[in-house]
């Protein structure tokens, strides 16, 4: 780039892309959509028990902070002038749950003397709450995971936001008594580093936008400010789960102003998009037309599916859930959403707990250089099924291992694994509604081993199509944030969008061997099923069974 052409990049647009491996700073043109720079740094996860997952908000928030100021830099050492970032949005990792102390700023935990396993964080693969879920079964007529899913769009699920906040009320002591204090304060990771870059302790924004809060519990909650009748499923649900509605944040639409920037390099620049990380790869493949599709493969996969402004409640396995609000004043529009586990995560397993690999980018290589998984199939069940199973007992097994089995067998079958998974989610959105899709748009990290899109395309017989600028995630966000009434520098009309060049795959194999692999693949999953019950609480404890009379009132 001419240094004449910096100085005619028009308004800027950044975004803070806070996933469950990494945090990362971009920041794009917005008349051109181009990324100019970006600066990212990893995340540290912690695993102290057999199904619990961790990290610590404190040093995500340190992780927003230093990939801004060294985007900044790296941008004014491309002579960019840092003043032309009008507005910067946020796209976070869903489900994951922070609770922290309003008077003081700081997460409600204490390093000291808490033993590690009480991080005031709940990252969304964590299974701890699943003693939660059983005893909240209890008080439902017939323990029906599925009694909430026309109410919510959701079932009952360790997944959720809702159920970890639970957890953590019956579980923490710090924070059962900074509620009974009136010092607490819930949210997603969005509200955390909203509330904390506008300020935090001295006057910060407590807020959500109705994508993240879908994922609390679904359109219950994330539709509050819509209408009375979702206000009064509000309470509803709030009153089931035993949550004091003070501790949550403020919904707000996905495309408005939330506050200013309080500090660093971008003091005063609005914060004014927020969008939950899939619904942000939605608007960042601009999938804007009812029956649009992208499927996101990153620690997990999300297989997203536009259903326009009306809500569509899947028999097939699926979540309704919300793709966006883009704007104050702007229609809702749903979505279906499948949800898997373990998607990239099990490269990372395969490099860390087994070390066949020495980086995650050599599974393609190993991959490639045997063509098939001879037999071999991998069910990454590490924290049960998610859709459309929905089913916390399974694990994983990998089977069909013969002596002629290798590491590379074993990673093309977790690659294998990976698109079989997806198929079956394509498979429920297909029959939920009723009009086959004839391509899947991709993104995500693991999108660059071209092995795996192959792969992909061979399972689902169409085509699958992956834009040349892989973070959609991130432009998502900073499209909602440039977009919000009072900023106004990105366009959302549709012929005011920019095209996007892409890569296809197409299927290479023909569709009865394709049917085969799967069917071999259903019988894997099948086996994987069922290892695990549970009917002691967390505490050791059998669980109550508790009066069901008041949830029939409040349900029905």
């Amino acid at each position: 780039m001419a240094a004449s052409d910096r100085m005619m990049l028009g308004p800027l647009v950044g975004s803070i892309d806070q996933g469950t491996s990494s945090t990362r700073f971009l920041v794009f043109n917005a008349k051109t959509s181009e990324l100019l720079s970006h600066h990212q740094v990893e995340i540290m996860q912690k695993f102290p028990k057999e199904g619990w997952v961790e990290q610590d908000p404190k040093e995500i928030l340190s992780s927003v902070h230093e990939c801004v100021e060294k985007t900044c830099e790296k941008l004014q050492q491309l002579n960019i002038d840092i003043t032309n970032i009008k507005a910067i949005g946020v796209s976070n990792q869903r489900e994951t749950t922070v609770v922290w102390d309003k008077t003081t700023g700081e997460p409600l935990y204490n390093v000291l003397y808490i033993p590690v396993h009480l991080f005031m964080f709940s990252v969304w693969l964590d299974l701890r709450t699943q003693a939660t879920v059983e005893r909240l079964l209890k008080k439902i007529p017939g323990k029906n995971k599925s009694f909430f899913k026309f109410r919510t769009g959701l079932p009952l699920s360790t997944y959720f936001s809702a159920v970890k906040l639970r957890w953590l009320l019956d579980n923490v002591e710090e924070i059962k008594q900074a509620v009974g204090d009136g010092r607490a304060m819930f949210g997603t990771i969005d509200s955390w580093l909203i509330w904390s870059l506008t300020g935090g302790k001295n006057g910060g924004v407590h807020c959500t936008d109705v994508t993240n809060a879908t994922q609390f519990f679904n359109n219950t909650l994330s539709d509050l400010a819509l209408t009375t009748y979702i206000y009064k499923l509000f309470c509803i649900v709030f009153r089931f789960f035993d949550i004091p509605m003070e501790i949550l944040p403020k919904v707000r639409s996905s495309s408005e102003i939330y506050g200013l920037m309080k500090s660093g390099a971008l003091t005063g620049v609005p914060i004014s998009g927020c969008l939950g990380d899939q619904s942000a790869a939605l608007v960042g493949q601009m999938c804007f037309q009812d029956g649009q599709a992208k499927n996101t493969y990153g620690t997990g996969c999300f297989l997203l599916c536009n259903t326009g402004q009306k809500s569509v409640f899947s028999e097939h396995g699926l979540l309704t859930t919300i793709a966006y609000k883009l704007g104050r004043d702007k229609p809702v529009c749903y979505a279906l959403e499948g949800s898997v586990a373990i998607a990239g995560a099990v490269v990372r397993w395969l490099r860390d707990n087994l070390g066949i690999l020495k980086t995650s980018q050599e599974v393609e290589k190993l991959a490639a250089e045997v063509g098939t998984s001879y037999g071999c199939y991998f069910v990454p069940a590490f924290s049960g099924l998610y859709a459309p199973y929905w089913e916390p007992s399974a694990r994983g097994i990998i089977c069909g291992l013969t002596q002629f089995t290798n590491k590379n067998h074993i990673a093309f079958a977790a690659l294998e694994a990976v698109c079989f998974q997806t198929r079956e989610l394509l498979d429920a959105i297909n029959k939920d509604c009723g009009v086959p899709l004839n391509q899947l748009q991709v993104d995500g990290g693991m999108t660059n081993n071209k092995v795996l899109m192959q792969l992909q395309s061979d399972i689902l017989c169409i085509p699958v199509v992956k834009p040349s600028m892989p973070e959609t995630t991130a432009l998502g966000a900073a499209m909602a944030a440039g977009a919000a009434e009072g900023v106004g520098i990105w366009s959302l009309n549709p012929g005011d969008l920019t095209a996007v060049t892409c890569e296809r795959f197409e299927p290479q194999i023909n569709p009865e061997e394709s049917e085969f692999r799967f069917a071999r693949w259903k019988k894997a999953v099948m086996k994987s099923m069922d290892w695990v019950t549970s009917d002691i609480s967390s505490n050791g404890k059998p669980e109550i069974d508790a009066s069901q009379v008041l949830v029939i009132s409040l349900l029905t």
